[in-house]
């Protein structure tokens, strides 16, 4: 079973760490003006340097945000505003 040879002294220590200093991460700027950080695709990008990205179901999702979008056709016969709002229940109090 090995033993270490030497006491590791604080100041060995500290040299050591000194390498283990946090840095700012590199962030960039997309042509959308949205940040990221280098070498990732911002989120919510369609193109990455002018390549598109393939997301699963965006078209789908696309189609369905414009039928959000589009007005809707009342066409049936009631009147939305002549509607009764309903009454509310009350418990009975005990005497």
């Amino acid at each position: 079973m090995g033993l270490p040879g030497h006491r590791r002294t604080s100041s060995h220590k500290r040299r050591r760490a000194s390498h283990f200093a946090l840095t700012k991460p590199a962030i960039a700027t997309d042509k959308a003006g949205r940040t990221h950080f280098m070498h990732k695709a911002a989120p919510g990008a369609t193109e990455y340097n002018g390549i598109a990205i393939h997301v699963k179901g965006r078209e789908r999702k696309l189609a369905k945000m414009l039928e959000k979008t589009k007005p809707h056709n009342h066409e049936h016969e009631h009147d939305h505003g002549s509607e009764e709002a309903p009454k509310a229940k009350t418990k009975a109090k005990k005497a």
